[in-house]
């Protein structure tokens, strides 16, 4: 999501700081002294000059280290329009407003209404997927693309809106129906890709959608609303950040900050608290829903907030089918959740709460995943053990259960079952010690090395009293990787190791306290780490958000986890002015590069936009798109 939107900090949510501290380079010395040395390819050389080097981890190293990825990098800068290496193409495959249907209108910015925008495709796209077709197979040139659609702008939108803000109930209306999911299908030929207008796959779903409350929760007393009575029904989805994808072929949608929808008065509400831990409603500077709809009013429906904040599954090869919340999964401001099937066939989800000092997760599922047995999969997101990251110093990771009637998750505390813990599990989450972390983002599992990465975007908010081994800079501004070692790749394992991967900012700044690869480029380096993917040969490849606000775009990086490449990041793509990168995406031959560009112009208007991006015409204002990175003449993205 934007920087703009994601650095508003939560008043409610108030740091409990150590009583002392310790330097930023303490801090390193004492968790890098006790590093394993039995690592993957040479990776534990990478770090013998931490602390000797503001400019790297590697000053025992050559200076001339190769990395395997090959392609010329993309200079550093911002402009207009998105930039790709040499021998590269970038196709704008699908962009705000695009038909996905046979019978929906040609986009008009000047004539939008409901009734088109349910056909076409929605806005602020965020994460992406690839699923080949036929469910099962592994073709790279023939699939379905699940798009998330997070937020809108009504003053890039609209002809004569406010700044940020939608002035009138029917702009609004729009909206509603431009967040929510695109499904689309697709084929590539020599001319590249397109979308199959007349696809029965095609699927908009937005907030009015059916859905189904899954898992503890449903069902539950505090679930029910004016809109559903039963506390299992419910409608829709909004907000959704990143995302995953199941084994078994679904795709799962995260939903993340979803206090802004909300107006009212949450004082004296039986909800209160979990509200305010929450940040509800938003102060940012748009209209929300709730003061033209009902439905997101507090003061007229107040339990509907509960109803947001969950991971949602969606089946993409069922058109039919109705999307579930599962909610054993927890409520919290959702990045996205990553699906890894364990050493012994037990379905283990990572997920960050992505604002300032929140949580990681972990959900391991009771029964096990059968390869050859779809419908024995469909619900295993519903019953499981939920658990929350703490880290030490000495580099262990202990995961905390968060089960009702374990430790302090008890009636004394306000839990009277499972379903208040998943409702309340940040609160669930701080009484059991849980490490307050640095805006977590993505967390994904490495293919090839089964090591799992969490990204980290900043916290400008953190003071020095609250620096700890895992977040070890005080008003981090740039962001850090963090890598996570499961014991004999036993991803259930009560306990973890850790080690940072790179602190992110400028190594020629020694004040930035980063740390990467001692070979990086002056245009390597990264700011504002956000969502991430790993290519099939296990190479990270990470989005950034925040770069526009330090003077120059986002955009994608690149680099090798084992090797002598380690943590040497490589510019890939640059965004156009104003715009963050998200939902990086690989098809499975590696050969083509999904990406989502989100709010190109953001700080500007749909009259004076900063960029036109992507179709630079006069009458058009910048359009989010998804957009689809190719070799010339084919191969493999990278090399």
């Amino acid at each position: 999501m934007a920087v703009s939107y994601r650095h508003q900090r939560d008043p409610d949510d108030e740091p409990v700081s150590p009583d002392s501290a310790s330097t930023f380079e303490d801090i390193l010395r004492l968790r890098f002294s006790r590093r394993q040395t039995l690592r993957t390819l040479g990776a534990g050389a990478a770090i013998l000059g931490l602390v000797s080097s503001h400019r790297g981890w590697a000053r025992e190293m050559s200076a001339h280290v190769a990395s395997s990825l090959r392609f010329a990098e993309v200079p550093r800068g911002r402009d207009e329009r998105l930039h790709v290496p040499a021998g590269y193409q970038a196709q704008v495959l699908l962009r705000w407003g695009e038909p996905l249907f046979p019978h929906a209108p040609v986009f008009d910015p000047g004539r939008q209404s409901v009734q088109s925008q349910q056909l076409q495709f929605g806005y602020n796209n965020d994460f992406v997927a690839y699923l080949p077709l036929p469910r099962g197979a592994t073709a790279s040139d023939h699939g379905l693309l699940t798009v998330n659609h997070e937020y809108t702008l009504g003053s890039l939108m609209f002809p004569n809106a406010p700044h940020r803000i939608s002035s009138s109930a029917p702009q609004v209306a729009v909206e509603i129906m431009a967040h929510g999911m695109s499904i689309v299908e697709l084929k590539r030929s020599a001319g590249g890709w397109r979308v199959i207008i007349d696809s029965g796959f095609n699927r908009r779903i937005t907030p009015v959608t059916q859905m189904r409350i899954a898992g503890p929760a449903a069902g539950h007393r505090r679930m029910k609303t004016r809109y559903s009575p039963d506390g299992v029904t419910t409608w829709g989805t909004y907000a959704n950040c990143s995302g995953g994808v199941t084994p078994w072929g679904t795709v799962l949608t995260a939903e993340e900050n979803i206090q802004f929808y909300f107006a009212g008065n949450i004082n004296g509400l039986p909800e209160a608290e979990n509200y305010r831990r929450f940040g509800l409603p938003g102060k940012l500077l748009f209209i929300p829903w709730g003061a033209h709809y009902q439905r997101w009013n507090l003061d007229v429906n107040p339990n509907e907030p509960l109803h947001a904040g969950w991971i949602v599954e969606v089946d993409p090869f069922d058109p039919r089918s109705v999307p579930l919340k599962r909610t054993a999964l927890g409520r919290c401001k959702h990045e996205g959740c990553s699906v890894h099937i364990n050493t012994d066939n037990r379905i283990v989800c990572y997920m960050g709460d992505d604002q300032e000092y929140e949580y990681i997760y972990r959900f391991v599922s009771r029964d096990r995943y059968k390869a050859n047995d779809r419908s024995a999969n469909l619900d295993l997101l519903d019953d499981g053990v939920l658990s929350v990251a703490e880290f030490d110093a000495d580099g262990k990771v202990t995961w905390h259960r968060l089960v009702f009637g374990h430790g302090p998750l008890t009636k004394r505390n306000g839990f009277h079952s499972q379903a208040d813990v998943v409702i309340d599990v940040r609160k669930a989450a701080d009484l059991v010690g849980a490490t307050r972390m640095d805006r977590p983002e993505s967390v994904n599992v490495n293919p090839v090395t089964g090591s799992v990465f969490v990204v980290l975007t900043a916290n400008q908010l953190r003071i020095r009293a609250e620096v700890d081994a895992a977040n070890p800079r005080a008003q981090n501004m740039f962001g850090h990787i963090i890598e996570l070692l499961p014991p004999n790749g036993d991803h259930s394992a009560p306990q973890f190791t850790w080690e940072l991967f790179l602190l992110a900012g400028d190594p020629e700044h020694p004040d930035h306290g980063a740390r990467y690869h001692d070979d990086v480029s002056a245009h390597g380096w990264l700011i504002n780490p956000d969502n991430c993917t790993f290519d099939r040969d296990g190479r990270l490849w990470i989005a950034s958000d925040g770069a526009n606000q330090h003077g120059f775009a986002d955009g994608v990086w690149a680099t090798d986890v084992t090797g002598p490449g380690r943590a040497l990041t490589r510019h890939f793509l640059r965004a156009p002015v104003g715009a963050e990168v998200c939902g990086p995406f690989f098809t499975p031959d590696n050969t083509t590069f999904f990406c989502a560009i989100q709010h190109p112009g953001e700080g500007s208007t749909f009259t004076h936009p900063a960029t036109r991006w992507p179709d630079f015409q006069p009458d058009y204002p910048p359009r989010p798109a998804v957009v689809a990175v190719t070799k010339n003449g084919g191969g493999i993205v990278g090399s």
